[in-house]
């Protein structure tokens, strides 16, 4: 089992750039940690994925790729988005989700396989 917690949050104008932050607690084993947003009244949508045995990264897509990066500590611990030139349709609530093993699709099905959940950290571009 794992705890996340996000933090990194927050309101930037447009082109800004904010870098979030997914600690998660040290479980045995291999696993994968990504990062999901929602706006309101939208789908929830995937951004990228960390696999810890192989030290893979996706990304939902090449818009995405870029602008936004997935990285990590050295131990593993802590997952990072760091996000540039934000604009207002990125305005969501960003969410770091992790499971046991592959990584599985940045897609709203795919997110349901993801059994661990941060409580989200809000971020609003004007």
């Amino acid at each position: 089992h794992v705890q996340l917690v996000e933090s990194g949050g927050g309101s930037v104008q447009a082109g800004g750039s904010l870098r979030l932050s997914c600690e998660r607690s040290y479980s045995a084993g291999f696993w994968c940690v990504a990062w999901f947003r929602q706006a309101p009244g939208k789908e929830r949508e995937g951004i990228a994925a960390f696999y810890t045995q192989s030290g893979d990264t996706y990304y939902s897509d090449d818009s995405t790729k870029a602008r936004f990066t997935i990285s990590h500590d050295r131990a593993e611990s802590t997952i990072f988005l760091q996000m540039n030139n934000l604009q207002p349709e990125d305005t969501a609530m960003y969410y770091c989700a992790a499971k046991v093993t592959l990584c599985s699709p940045l897609t709203p099905s795919g997110s349901r396989q993801y059994n661990y959940w941060g409580q989200g950290t809000q971020v609003t571009v004007s």
